[in-house]
């Protein structure tokens, strides 16, 4: 049975930055399908508008950072095979962390039993350069 959850992108200190709504095939998924949900929804979205910002999880590579998202040097659609295969790394380096109702999740094939009211949270740790 699908379920929607809440992901929020967090600092160090606990304050919410972004808040991404995502559908989960089911109740029981992994944190690997976690993030890979996420990055799905937020790559879809930035490629139908082409903004201006990305604010996603992993930076694409011809991006800077800045205050509002990262900006691409050119806008174009931003590869979400890249954006994965960037953040799934980066996951296992401790690039960022997932914290699921504020336990820290250890490995991306880790079994996460989640309904409508789960907490989950990236925090990330370093700058992050994607596709």
């Amino acid at each position: 049975m699908p379920v929607t959850v809440i992901i929020r992108d967090e600092t160090a200190g606990g304050k919410i930055l972004t808040e991404i709504p995502i559908t989960l095939n089911s109740e029981l998924t992994t944190v690997k399908e976690i993030i890979l949900a996420r990055l799905q929804v937020e790559v879809e979205a930035y490629n139908e508008k082409l903004p201006e910002y990305f604010m996603g999880l992993v930076q694409p590579s011809d991006a800077e950072q800045t205050l509002n998202g990262y900006r691409l040097k050119e806008r174009r659609k931003v590869d979400l095979e890249k954006q994965c295969f960037i953040a799934l790394d980066a996951f296992k380096k401790n690039g960022y962390f997932v914290l699921i109702d504020d336990i820290q999740a250890e490995s991306l094939e880790q079994m996460i039993s989640i309904n409508n009211n789960t907490n989950i949270s990236f925090v990330k740790l370093t700058p992050l350069v994607g596709g």
